[in-house]
């Protein structure tokens, strides 16, 4: 199922939906990908393929096709309790948002 997602995200992504390039590097139970977007692009790569990450999330694969697929969005109980980790929980409404599922 996540492997599935990750494989849509360059159809899905909405150009001209993010103004700079930013990296994201997911670690979803088993599954590690790194997403590169621009304003033009958006490129999914196996593993940690950037030292430095402008966002890291780490979290489970059933949290994590709740938020792609219901819309479920993270609050801050969330993090506390440590059902979603992120460096950088705005750039992850960016993220969402370059796909257009920010609401």
């Amino acid at each position: 199922m996540i492997e599935s997602i990750f494989k849509g995200m360059t159809a899905e992504f909405q150009v001209g939906s993010i103004s700079k390039p930013l990296s994201y590097y997911f670690s979803i139970d088993d599954v590690k990908k790194t997403v590169f977007l621009d304003p033009q692009n958006c490129r999914v790569e196996e593993g940690k393929a950037t030292e430095a990450a402008d966002c890291v999330c780490k979290t489970s694969a059933d949290f994590f096709a709740q938020i792609w697929n219901d819309g479920y969005r993270p609050g801050i109980k969330d993090f506390l309790s440590g059902a979603i980790k992120s460096n950088n929980p705005e750039a992850l409404k960016s993220f969402l948002g370059a796909f257009g599922k920010d609401s």
